[in-house]
């Protein structure tokens, strides 16, 4: 268990808050994808819906190897994380324990801000989580 994951991560909410997704992706060091999938997790602010994708990618990351390399386009929860902005907003807070806790279960953990454009595999995939929790409530 000591090949390295890379965990690419994305939260989207229409509305803030609003009806929310995830999308995860799972890749090897050669960043061969091992996994990769969105859902649907309800109503959520974009932050929420942010923290929300990193604890799954967490629970996902852990069963594959005890080192991980996080990359997102949130700046907020990366600074949180690293401990550079404080946690202020309360809906926030729960989540933000939840991540120290999840990381903590990991040898090495690092934390990387990515541009959107690095990420679009896992935004796509929260993105088509919505659409698809959209359809099956407007049938």
């Amino acid at each position: 268990m000591t090949r390295k994951i890379i965990l690419c991560t994305d939260g989207a909410a229409r509305g803030n808050p609003g009806p929310a997704a995830i999308g995860i992706v799972l890749a090897d060091e050669q960043r061969r994808e091992i996994e990769a999938f969105g859902e649907a997790i309800g109503r959520a602010t974009n932050n929420e819906a942010e923290y929300r994708a990193l604890l799954r990618g967490l629970e996902r990351a852990r069963q594959h190897s005890d080192t991980i390399e996080i990359r997102t386009d949130s700046e907020l929860l990366a600074r949180q994380l690293r401990g550079a902005y404080k946690v202020r907003a309360e809906n926030l807070k729960p989540l933000h324990a939840q991540a120290e806790r999840a990381l903590k279960q990991f040898t090495r953990a690092t934390i990387a801000i990515i541009p959107r454009e690095l990420n679009r595999r896992a935004d796509a995939l929260a993105n088509a989580a919505l659409d698809e929790r959209q359809r099956t409530d407007d049938e």
